[in-house]
């Protein structure tokens, strides 16, 4: 039967009764299940409720509007690389964390919550406003002063109570969980385990698309690791199933002027190693400390996959190239493509291998910004 299960010592908790840390103050993971054979899809649902069978537990009543089955397409990216392309920030709030939000919220209500809080640096609140709205739960998101104004105006526009806090993204942290113990839920999506259940569906969505077949490899931008501990799950409930051969290798595109886990990846340790952190254009994964950091640098090594660290000018450079193919995404996925870049330029992939470079946010949410950093870099605006 699955639990809540703190993955240092080992404590387990009924998933019938709601939480988000353990007794010892850790988050919580569910161990991944048995997975799914495609005569398991529900076909009638056209979002990621059609792996419903792969959660693991029971939700009567999901809130749901049209999260998942985004597009995947393949561009040239350089002369013979023709990666695919998953363009997550597709989802209806604008990108992939409307996949964890609709499990997570769907869950909590199903179970009594109707009211709760989120700190967040801009996407991950929007996506709980947003639900939130469809659900009927009354919301309140916590976010740094620096966040972009179009995330915070998306925040609003769903009806949410919004609390700019000064500092760094662990402040909103502090005092997201300050009111979470006297007044509401805490639903935060790095925090919360069902989050990642959500999250999963990305692998499954994948091994759909290519005609149940897992790729080579899968680029995702990283900063609390959700999109890539989700892939982690998602698909190593796949190969428990056997329906795909083997794990695709996993790769965490990181700025370098953030980027602890490619820290402790390269140091090939699970504890946090000290490096300089720097203000990033990247601003969706500038978490200093991730709380699961040791998870990531887990699944990197479980897939034989690895970090990459990315300059502020790579970031620049592959937003304008995605641009040029028709993709407007923000800062943070452009991590992804830049990564990409890289990998085939070191021999660590080549580009004939099938491989996914995920897509995570739209850049329609801070299309000013990005007018300016191509101006300034020497490419035309937008």
């Amino acid at each position: 039967m699955a639990v809540y299960r703190d993955p240092v010592d080992g404590s387990s908790y009924d998933l019938d009764q709601p939480r988000w840390r353990s007794d010892a103050g850790r988050p919580l993971w569910i161990e991944p299940g048995s997975g799914l054979t495609p005569a398991a899809l529900d076909h009638s649902a056209d979002s990621i409720w059609r792996y419903r069978a792969a959660l693991p537990i029971a939700i009567s009543n999901p809130i749901s509007i049209g999260e998942g089955k985004t597009p995947l397409v393949t561009h040239e990216w350089h002369t013979d690389q023709h990666p695919f392309f998953k363009l997550d920030y597709l989802n209806p709030t604008g990108s992939f964390k409307d996949r964890g939000t609709s499990v997570m919220l769907s869950y909590l209500r199903d179970r009594g919550i109707t009211s709760v809080v989120e700190d967040s640096s801009g996407n991950g609140g929007a996506s709980v406003a947003g639900y939130g709205a469809a659900g009927g739960m009354k919301v309140k998101v916590i976010a740094p002063a620096s966040t972009s104004l179009g995330k915070i105006a998306q925040i609003h526009a769903f009806g949410a109570e919004v609390q700019l806090v000064e500092g760094s993204r662990e402040a909103s942290q502090d005092e997201a969980i300050r009111q979470a113990i006297n007044h509401m839920f805490y639903a935060n999506h790095n925090w919360q385990a069902f989050f990642l259940q959500g999250t999963k569906t990305l692998a499954y969505e994948l091994w759909e698309d290519l005609d149940f077949q897992a790729p080579d490899h899968v680029i995702v931008p990283v900063g609390a690791g959700s999109s890539l501990l989700g892939c982690w799950l998602g698909f190593r409930e796949l190969l428990a199933a056997k329906q795909i051969e083997q794990m695709p290798q996993l790769f965490a595109a990181q700025p370098l002027s953030c980027s602890p886990v490619d820290a402790s990846f390269t140091a090939n340790t699970l504890q946090p190693v000290q490096r300089e952190i720097r203000p990033t254009i990247a601003e969706g994964t500038a978490i200093a400390h991730p709380l699961r950091l040791a998870q990531m640098v887990d699944a990197l090594r479980d897939t034989s996959g690895r970090s990459v660290a990315i300059t502020e000018s790579e970031i620049v450079q592959a937003l304008h190239q995605l641009c040029q193919r028709g993709l407007l995404v923000e800062p943070t996925s452009a991590l992804a493509a830049a990564a990409y870049t890289k990998l085939v330029e070191q021999g660590t992939i080549r580009g004939s291998d099938q491989t996914v470079i995920v897509l995570s946010g739209s850049g329609l949410k801070s299309a000013p910004t990005i007018a300016n950093l191509l101006a300034s870099s020497g490419h035309p605006a937008l």
